[in-house]
């Protein structure tokens, strides 16, 4: 056992056994968390209007703050832009983590010398964790991969700003530095094609044991790695032991990632967001992701149907329901209150707090009032690839509404690895779990309003072209599972095969 590896046993045990407490304490720590934000950002530009001065339960919280996208922060960002101090949280942000918005563009979200921690400690709770649980330490001492976007930092109104997984980068600890790749020059190669060779070359010939990404893009390295050498990637880095991933649903990526390794290893789901790092994977046996309770930020959830309305009911942690989707709504020591992050969830262990992410209130598809979100159509392709045992390599969904007078219908655009010697059947699979899984989609089949789904099937490496085409190639972009536009679906047609 190599000194790395050894020294990590105690402080796995002792990180590990500090979380279990926290488990206990969850709610408890939710309030005390509220509190202190409160306090803390009473003498900001956004505390003095809203009167947080006033603010001693969550009910007044309710009463003076009203839940916000991006958009309505705005000015107060245009306010950090221009050097204003104490705006949304006291002094000035340390950075601002850059990521895509939906209506408003480029996104500019502040993370504070007290909400930092939260990023980099979570993570590497996740690992120690893992080593607690399993016993396995080992990956310590090889070579650890962090696919992630370029570290190389603008500054906007004097503030360094880039992407997170670039921001986290500059905080990796001084003891991992020697074992991580790529090195920080191919980190900065913004050209993913580029990019990718270059940790090819980087990597192949080293002792990997941990590879860290968003599955997609894991999957184009696995792929890369394999034309090289023809060889599976358990062959290439024989002691690979922990695969890291977040970002999108593990699912549909699974099957074919561990046929790319070769053999099936462990797996570390994390869910980050530049908003906050929310949860993640504890244990190895039991379903879902640990709600992180103790870490700067406050979490309110809003049941999804409700998001649109004036007055949404937000409760805390001590009112959650297992199975209901909410919308995860936060406020946090960046500076955010009652924050809509359009992350949906669902809680499948109230002791301790464990959840799943079913998806973006944003993505969805109800052109015709049904309604279908991203668990549904993930769920409901899955079951039928798996019955039919072939492998999906990506896919999206759009409503096609009819201008002929014709019956409209959801039209999917799946890249198969190998497509279903039945199409027809396969549709006609994936077309009854949908509406097994969403009443009023069967509703509006039975009542011959919708016809049944269509797939358009993607030829090879279809949608990594297309994402380069939009400038999208790479780092932590992700195609969206449903669409309620017709966007993405035309613009894909350019990679249809049939």
């Amino acid at each position: 056992m190599k000194i790395k590896s050894f020294l990590a046993k105690p402080f796995a045990n002792y990180i590990y056994k500090q979380i279990r407490k926290g488990m206990i304490t969850a709610v408890a720590d939710q309030e005390n968390i509220f509190q202190q934000l409160i306090k803390a950002g009473t003498n900001t530009v956004f505390g003095k209007a809203h009167f947080f001065s006033d603010i001693k339960t969550h009910d007044d919280y309710i009463a003076h703050v009203k839940v916000r996208d991006y958009e309505q922060f705005q000015n107060y960002i245009d306010l950090i832009k221009h050097g204003r101090q104490n705006v949304l949280w006291k002094g000035l942000p340390i950075y601002f983590a850059k990521t895509s918005g939906t209506t408003s563009g480029i996104k500019y979200i502040p993370i504070t010398k007290d909400s930092i921690p939260n990023h980099i400690n979570s993570a590497r709770n996740a690992l120690l964790c893992y080593m607690a649980q399993t016993g396995n330490t080992a990956f310590a001492d090889g070579k650890l991969i962090f696919l992630s976007g370029s570290p190389e930092l603008e500054r906007i109104g004097g503030i360094p700003t880039g992407r997170l997984s670039g921001i986290v980068n500059h905080h990796v600890p001084k003891y991992l530095r020697a074992n991580q790749l790529p090195s920080f020059e191919t980190n900065c190669i913004e050209d993913w094609e580029t990019k990718l060779e270059k940790i090819i070359d980087e990597t192949i010939n080293q002792d990997m044991r941990l590879i860290s990404g968003i599955p997609p893009w894991m999957q184009m390295y696995f792929d890369k790695l394999n034309e090289r050498t023809g060889k599976k990637i358990s062959e290439i880095f024989p002691n690979f032991s922990v695969m890291v991933q977040g970002g999108v649903n593990f699912e549909p990526y699974k099957t074919k990632l561990y046929e790319s390794i070769g053999k099936n290893i462990d797996c570390i789901e994390l869910f980050p967001a530049s908003e906050g790092f929310f949860a993640f994977q504890d244990s190895q046996t039991e379903e879902g992701l640990l709600l992180n309770t103790n870490s700067g930020i406050f979490f309110e959830f809003i049941p999804a149907p409700e998001i649109s309305n004036e007055k949404p009911k937000r409760v805390t942690l001590k009112d959650v329901q297992k199975g209901v989707n909410y919308v995860l709504i936060v406020s946090s020591n960046a500076g955010l209150w009652a924050y809509n992050t359009g992350d949906t969830i669902k809680f499948v262990s109230l002791e301790p707090y464990r959840l799943v992410v079913t998806g973006r209130i944003k993505h969805f598809i109800s052109a015709f009032g049904e309604h279908v979100i991203g668990e549904e159509v993930e769920g409901s392709l899955l079951k039928a690839a798996n019955e039919e045992g072939i492998h999906i390599k990506e896919f999206t969904v759009a409503p096609m509404i009819s201008q002929d007078g014709s019956k409209s219908f959801h039209e999917w655009f799946i890249e198969f690895e190998t497509p279903p010697a039945n199409m027809e059947a396969f549709i006609k699979k994936v077309d009854n779990q949908l509406r097994e899984k969403n009443v009023y989609y069967n509703d509006l089949v039975s009542g011959n309003i919708l016809d049944h789904l269509t797939i358009r099937v993607i030829k090879k490496g279809g949608f990594i072209e297309y994402m380069k085409s939009i400038g999208k190639l790479g780092g932590q972009n992700k195609v969206p599972r449903l669409s309620n536009d017709r966007k993405i679906a035309d613009q894909l047609k350019a990679w249809v095969d049939y």
